[in-house]
């Protein structure tokens, strides 16, 4: 798990959950895919809400 990203997801939370929006910008920020930053959020046990596509159960 990259502890930068674990960082930008933990700076980034809303009400202590992480918007879709967000995840997907921190991938793009990052150059990783949607799912690392998903993958990363579920170790953390933190829920991404929002999401419209149904990218992030």
């Amino acid at each position: 798990m990259n502890a930068e990203i674990e960082k930008k997801i933990k700076s980034s939370l809303v009400n202590g959950k992480l918007p879709c929006v967000v995840a997907f910008k921190i991938a793009e920020e990052w150059k990783v895919g949607p799912r690392e930053v998903g993958d990363t959020a579920n170790k953390l046990s933190i829920k991404i809400c929002n999401c419209q596509l149904g990218c992030f159960p």
